[in-house]
């Protein structure tokens, strides 16, 4: 933002509070834009850039007899020269044998060097006249030069407008010099753009600009303007961008110039000067791309899709071209997606299917919506594929959750499908409600539906598929119903109520919802299963509860089932060491011998909660929880595997994966728990991916499944997730001051692979489940800065490929049973790279390009110390 007042003189007398031109004078100034992208900590003689110099001639054309301070000024660009910004050597010189005519052509240059006129009152230039025709670009970069015009002698705020947009400006004037700041998180301007929902997954800019402009006896004597922009991306903030843009003007000579024109108004004047003159406006513009050679949708597809075979989901080299499709698809018409979908091997489609989904544009959901047949259930796997890549889009519109609810209203051949669409649009409305549009008709409609759902059906699956997508939306008017359904007779639905709460911001948990809570856990009313009756503590300590709460929660412990007192004892330590928001309440309750004795506190059982890092004080601080609650056969009832990441101050659920197992009692010969006695035999799996909760799986269901299952039981994991998810999606154009324009791109993919499985040996009576978690991560942050007959661009990545085990072998020969849990990290290698680009139109560019790659060792992560002497027992007996 860079106020100069180009060889003007500063008047300040009696009514006058503006700058003036005299009359007949020519102002000459060397004028100069310097533009730099960079890694933030790079230095200057790394910049990627360029930068032009011209003189700049002004001079008075007209002034209102009526208002002295309204004047028209005709302002010339000349000995205009382009060259590079840090010293490079020959071979490395894209200028070197280059002239100004052959980089830009005469049209440009002659157009550049045009005379033009601003409309300049009380020091703001209020419109710009030029020739229509123009190229964009060249109005853009005189829109620069009259930025810099841009001043006022006293001090003070306004909101004004320059060539970067509308923003709110503070002057300090003193006798001879002006400091003009722009607030930048006020600036407006006509660029849309978009970015990720969640904070964890997204970028952070911060941005600066400031010009100092210097008065000598009542002329500018210099204007000297710079502006920064730093991206980042807040998972890993070293991967970074930095734009750095200069202007300056400076006075040179002042000599005797043309005489003002006579007129009453500006704009005959204008026409009299140049009939071919055109008001512009002063805030720059888009200008029409073409890529000239770029490959096509088909090209690039041809070129990267083998790096989306199955087998690759989980190398980095899937993710990456993944985006790199994402990018191409975005350009693309619906019928080159639709040709490019109709081309594809079969094992490649459903990777196909996440990219064009993810694209998130309306020729590719039309795309998707023509390629899927939703009546026929041979389809199912490429639909559930889209069903989910809808749910973790970056930036839904209200046409997506349209089409959405279309297909909900229509022919579905799969009961799976059915259920994932319903799900799915409970976690659109989650999404386009954060972002604002709560109101929208079609957003309006999905809530209604959505929470008249789980009482307008007596089917228990349609409810629990009801309750699910109300656990994705959010909606704090479902809160009532939720509580409602906690108190069910019917465990699963209980369970889902349960758990939907506690996704919840702790604030909106009332003292009326906790009540119902603690009457499920307590058992007030009606007797429950383990598993609820602890998912109900879990909430109960998580929301902000009262000091009685936890005092009667604690007392429970010793006259509950024996693994529910081992699970909840276990839970209380967990609050404690990791000093969760009730761990205070907890300590006071503590101090009553009562409570804290040693009958109540040296139970047995195997169940256990435990909470851990898995990385601090890096840019995301990332937790996980490992839950398990055993029946008293020593069967597993329940397993919770959480993952979290924090970053300034935002949280994102990153993964949940819930084993639950009910009924198998029988099996062993064992009396079941109490409320648990005519439970049907189920064993399933349920995950939450990015705080999106899909479909459960079902691992058997029923007795006769069961026993079918168990003598196949091949120990095989059953696939939970597998695709590619686009996680960071940010999309900006960054109008500088100087009327160039910087497009910013920030994209990340994940490639995920989520197994999990349960074996069963009545034989040597061991149970063994497992949760693998496989993953490769990519996140490109690219900045381009494309004056048309030139471009410069810096792109930053960082990938990863991680793999994640959880196991959990349980023998139930005798009790307590003795249960060893592992959950395992492997060394991967974590790469980061930096290349930059700067080429003209025709030529050779310049490319540079560093990388650097370390190895993460691999881990395995601490859980309590009664796990680790259970794990040696465990593996000592089994050999």
């Amino acid at each position: 933002t860079h106020v100069s007042q180009h060889g003007v003189r500063c008047v300040v007398s009696g009514a006058s509070k503006g700058p003036r031109l005299d009359d007949g004078r020519l102002y000459r100034f060397r004028y100069g834009v310097e533009l730099g992208l960079n890694h933030p900590k790079g230095t200057a003689k790394g910049s990627a850039g360029f930068q032009f110099s011209s003189d700049v001639d002004i001079s008075l054309a007209w002034r209102n007899p009526e208002n002295q301070d309204d004047q028209l000024l005709r302002v010339q660009i000349s000995n205009f020269q382009i060259q590079n910004v840090a010293q490079r050597s020959r071979k490395n010189n894209i200028f070197h044998d280059t002239t100004t005519e052959s980089i830009l052509g005469r049209e440009k240059l002659e157009a550049l060097q045009r005379p033009f006129m601003l409309l300049w009152r009380m020091g703001k230039v209020r419109n710009l006249y030029t020739h229509k025709a123009e190229p964009m670009t060249v109005k853009n970069l005189k829109r620069g030069v009259a930025s810099m015009l841009m001043m006022q002698l006293n001090s003070g705020k306004m909101i004004e407008a320059d060539a970067s947009g509308k923003c709110l400006v503070e002057y300090k004037a003193t006798k001879d010099q002006v400091v003009r700041t722009k607030r930048m998180d006020s600036c407006k301007n006509q660029e849309i753009g978009f970015t990720t929902h969640s904070q964890v997954l997204g970028v952070s800019e911060k941005s600066t600009s400031v010009t100092v402009i210097t008065l000598q006896d009542g002329f500018i004597k210099s204007a000297v303007a710079e502006e920064t922009h730093v991206l980042s991306t807040n998972a890993h903030q070293t991967t970074a961008a930095k734009i750095l843009s200069r202007q300056s003007l400076f006075l040179l000579e002042v000599a005797s110039g043309p005489v003002e024109a006579a007129g009453k108004d500006a704009v005959s004047v204008v026409k009299s000067l140049d009939p071919k003159f055109f008001s512009v406006g002063v805030i720059s513009e888009k200008g029409k791309s073409q890529c000239k050679g770029c490959p096509s949708l088909m090209d690039t597809w041809k070129a990267i899709r083998g790096q989306l075979e199955p087998k690759s989901l989980s190398k980095s080299s899937a993710p990456r071209s993944f985006l790199t499709l994402i990018q191409q698809l975005r350009k693309a018409s619906k019928a080159e997606i639709l040709k490019v979908l109709r081309n594809c091997s079969k094992t490649a489609l459903p990777q196909l299917v996440d990219a064009v989904t993810s694209a998130q544009t309306a020729s590719s959901l039309s795309a998707m919506l023509e390629f899927l047949d939703f009546s026929k259930a041979d389809g199912m796997m490429l639909q559930e594929r889209f069903l989910y890549a809808c749910g973790f889009a970056s930036h839904p519109t209200e046409s997506m959750l349209q089409a959405l609810l279309d297909i909900s209203k229509g022919k579905i051949g799969s009961n799976d499908i059915k259920e994932s669409v319903v799900i799915i649009m409970g976690a659109l409305v989650q999404k386009l409600c954060r972002k604002g549009g709560c109101d929208l008709p079609t957003v309006i409609a999905v809530k209604e539906q959505l929470l008249a759902g789980p009482d307008s059906t007596q089917d228990e699956a349609e409810v629990q598929m009801y309750l699910l997508a109300l656990k994705n939306s959010l909606l704090p008017e479902a809160i009532p119903l939720l509580a409602r359904y906690a108190e069910s007779e019917t465990g699963a639905f209980s369970t889902i109520a349960i758990t939907a709460l506690q996704r919840y911001d702790p604030l909106l948990i009332t003292s009326e919802v906790r009540q119902a809570l603690n009457r499920v856990y307590h058992q007030n009313r009606r007797v429950y299963e383990k598993n609820v009756r602890a998912a109900a503590a879990d909430v109960i300590l998580s929301s902000s509860p009262s000091y009685m709460e936890v005092r009667n929660l604690l007392l429970s412990i010793g006259h509950l089932p024996h693994e529910m007192n081992k699970y909840m004892l276990s839970k209380v330590q967990d609050i404690m060491r990791f000093e969760m928001p009730a761990s205070k309440l907890v300590q006071k309750a503590m101090e009553d011998m009562m409570i804290h004795n040693y009958d109540r506190f040296s139970k047995l059982g195997s169940s256990s909660a435990y909470s851990g890092f898995m990385t601090r004080g890096g840019d995301v601080v990332s937790t996980y929880s490992l839950d398990i609650l055993y029946s008293g056969s020593g069967i597993m009832r329940r397993s919770i595997m959480n993952i979290f990441g924090q970053s300034n101050g935002a949280l994102l659920h990153g993964l949940q994966v819930a084993i639950e197992a009910q009924g198998l009692e029988s099996l062993i010969a064992a009396t079941p728990d109490e409320g648990e006695e005519d439970l049907e035999s189920f064993a399933g799996m349920s995950a939450l991916l990015m705080d999106v909760q899909l479909r459960p799986v079902t691992f058997f269901k029923g007795y006769s499944d069961l026993m079918s299952k168990m003598f196949s039981m091949s120990g095989d994991p059953i696939n939970v997730v597998k695709g590619l998810i686009l996680l960071t999606d940010h999309s900006q154009v960054i109008p500088l001051q100087s009327g160039l324009r910087a497009a910013v791109e920030f994209q990340g993919g994940l490639g995920i692979d989520i197994s999990g499985g349960m074996e069963f040996s009545l034989w040597y009576r061991e149970s063994k489940t497992s949760v693998n978690n496989r993953g490769a991560l990519v996140v490109v942050g690219n900045v381009t800065v494309d004056a048309d007959f030139l471009s410069v661009s810096l792109e930053v990545s960082f990938d990863m490929e991680a793999a994640l085990d959880f196991i959990t072998t349980v023998q139930f020969s005798n009790y307590p049973f003795l249960v060893c849990m592992q959950m395992d990290k492997t060394t991967f290698p974590f790469r980061e790279s930096v290349s930059k680009v700067e080429k003209l139109a025709s030529g050779e560019p310049f490319t540079w390009q560093r990388s650097r790659e370390q190895l993460v060792p691999g881990s395995e992560f601490p859980l309590h110390q009664e796990n680790s002497n259970m794990c040696k027992k465990v593996f000592d007996s089994s050999w």
